[in-house]
């Protein structure tokens, strides 16, 4: 396991690296172990996830379900797992101010990341998106928090246009990405998309610079092949992974509950497996 440290530029180094040509996928574990079984099927970076970590908790995916310290101690036991960079899924930043988004962002690259993530969503029902000024200066001034460490990780700006339900939210989206990118972000993210044109018009909006793409759901379209045609530099699965696990979880649970039979273990990884893997992995480290 490597440690968390301000001394970590390879792994920064190596996270600038991926997304100045190519394409590459971004899986998000929620826990140590499935990090640990991400890096071991060979992907060079990892992301974590607000939601994979608030299930496990037992709460729901929301800014103040989760405090910021509890956060960032999650990211940091991602960031120690491997030795793999690891982009971090830091919600709104944990402040409505651009002065407190730069505190929250400064702690961030405190745990090692590589890279991280502020998103433009202000969890209020009236109002879902930071009025677009505003959500500007928040990228500013997490810009300048990154700036301030010496650190150069990589900072994705993201609009939550589809998310939250936002009115012609393509037109949001690519309004509020190119100003994201102005105002200092490295890497342009608008979780929700998945129309083909949609996505190649903000890949040409914010060029020269990167974007990433959600995969969440099975699509014929959204193809790490096709994405990549058209020009998607990232693609990152969310809480996919997660609620995949939490989908055989519960339906042999419930299957046993309602049945009192206990054909749903059938799908059960090996334990034999799990256990020869992890206890090899932590001989290798």
């Amino acid at each position: 396991m490597k440690t968390a440290s301000l001394s970590t530029s390879p792994a920064v180094d190596a996270f600038r690296a991926l997304h100045a040509s190519g394409c590459f996928v971004l899986p998000n574990p929620w826990d140590v172990g499935s990090a640990v079984y991400l890096a071991h099927l060979g992907f060079k970076a990892l992301a974590t996830s607000s939601a994979g970590l608030a299930f496990t908790r037992g709460l729901p995916d929301a800014s103040s379900a989760l405090s910021r310290d509890e956060t960032l101690a999650h990211i940091r036991e991602i960031v120690t797992a491997t030795r793999l960079p690891v982009n971090a899924d830091f919600q709104s930043g944990f402040a409505d101010d651009a002065e407190g988004v730069a505190e929250s962002v400064r702690l961030c690259v405190g745990t090692g990341v590589a890279g991280l993530s502020i998103e433009d969503a202000s969890g209020d029902p009236a109002a879902p998106l930071y009025e677009r000024a505003r959500a500007v200066e928040r990228v500013a001034a997490a810009r300048r928090a990154v700036d301030a460490t010496g650190v150069p990780v990589v900072l994705t700006a993201r609009c939550e246009a589809w998310l939250v339900g936002q009115r012609d939210p393509a037109h949001v989206a690519v309004d509020r990405l190119v100003a994201f990118a102005a105002a200092g972000a490295d890497c342009l993210y608008a979780p929700g998309v998945r129309d083909p044109a949609i996505i190649a018009t903000i890949v040409k909006a914010v060029a020269p610079k990167p974007v990433n793409v959600l995969v969440g759901a099975p699509s014929p379209e959204l193809t790490r092949a096709r994405l990549e045609d058209l020009g998607v530099r990232r693609i990152s699965v969310g809480s996919a992974l997660a609620r995949v696990a939490w989908g055989g979880f519960m339906r042999a649970a419930t299957s046993i509950a309602e049945t009192g039979t206990f054909e749903g273990l059938a799908g059960a990884a090996s334990f034999s497996e799990l256990n020869a893997l992890f206890a090899k992995l932590e001989r290798a480290d």
